[in-house]
């Protein structure tokens, strides 16, 4: 074949291949969408009164804007194979608010109220882990705060806090609610009262830094699934508190009238708080007119302080100098799942 033929059986063949090639540049892609791939899912789709609230986290972020939100580590969402629930986590030590030494990953409620006008939360969940560490001489040891009231002017004391407990070894936790006085004067002398639902009160201890009280035969196991419901009406306090298997177990307590105002305290106080020098007084109307807001999640009590400096509320656990990581690999750290709450007005606790 000469030269000229070859020349002409190549031009054609060039511009044809051209024109493919510019074609499939301009020809759209079509793309593979995995169906089994899932869209995120948000606490604020489990739980869609997260308007109502802000949070702070175990590493000391903090936001107000809850909607679609979520945070690796501290809040997010968790399935146990058939129920969504909202997972609150956070370590033994990391970055706190400024009234506390302990972490929390914690919703504050936005909306602030009077114990004269009132508010309810209800909350059904379920610890799944406290801290490992600690020193079971101090009160305050392998447990976390699921629900609080708290003061916002005053002392900032609070009125409630819902407690989890659970020794090392032991396979039942307790269930109880501490009410702190508003002290009368200097708020140093200031202390909690204790009151068991399921399991032992605050009160229950060990001899030693690792010696544990007898496990309670009533109480409630990790994961083992809870509810309460918090009322405050007309300045009275209405607590009830359900799980299945175990009996309903109710509380009132007048928010406006001290019953501590005696320099005669419990024994139970007495007990704890002697060697501190907790023997305060509250006054006499209590919180009556004082600013309160509800709280909510996972407000861990264990930390890292000294236990000979207090010997109720310092932990001494380990912390792994405030490294989030290790803590979370070696049990330091407290995880609380939500899979219902609400938040709203108070209701007449004698209408149906």
């Amino acid at each position: 074949m000469n030269l000229k033929k070859i020349k002409f059986l190549i031009l054609p063949i060039t511009i044809i291949s051209l024109t493919l090639m510019l074609n499939g540049c301009t020809t759209p892609v079509k793309k593979t969408v995995n169906k089994e791939t899932k869209t995120t899912k948000y606490p604020s789709d489990v739980i869609p009164f997260m308007d109502e609230w802000k949070i702070l986290l175990g590493d000391g972020r903090t936001t107000d804007k809850l909607a679609n939100y979520d945070a690796k580590d501290f809040f997010y969402v968790a399935n146990d194979g058939k129920t969504d629930w909202v997972v609150y986590k956070t370590p033994n030590s990391g970055i706190t608010s400024r009234t506390s030494s302990n972490t929390r990953t914690e919703l504050g409620q936005k909306k602030h109220w009077i114990p004269e006008v009132g508010g309810k939360l209800t909350g059904s969940l379920k610890v799944m882990h406290v801290s490992t560490s600690g020193d079971a001489r101090v009160a305050a040891s392998y447990s976390v705060v699921v629900g609080q009231i708290h003061s916002d002017e005053g002392h900032e004391n609070e009125p409630l806090k819902i407690f989890y407990k659970k020794f090392p070894g032991h396979k039942k936790g307790s269930i109880f609610w501490n009410y702190e006085i508003n002290t009368k004067g200097d708020n140093s002398k200031r202390w909690d009262f204790s009151s068991a639902v399921w399991g032992n009160d605050m009160s229950a201890i060990g001899t030693s830094p690792t010696s544990y009280p007898e496990e309670p035969k009533d109480g409630i196991e990790l994961g083992e699934e809870f509810n309460y419901e918090v009322n405050v009406h007309k300045g009275i306090m209405y607590l009830t508190f359900k799980s299945e298997g175990h009996p309903t177990v109710k509380f009132t307590k007048d928010l406006l009238k001290s019953e501590f105002t005696s320099s005669k305290i419990p024994q139970q106080i007495e007990t704890l708080y002697a060697s501190i020098g907790r023997d305060g007084v509250e006054r006499e109307n209590a919180y009556a007119g004082e600013i309160q807001y509800f709280k909510q999640g996972a407000y861990n009590q264990t930390n890292g302080k000294n236990p000979e400096d207090n010997i109720v509320w310092s932990t001494g656990s380990e912390t792994y100098n405030g490294n989030i990581d290790k803590q979370y690999a070696n049990g330091c750290y407290t995880e609380v799942w939500f899979k219902t709450a609400t938040v709203g007005e108070s209701t007449d606790p004698n209408k149906k």
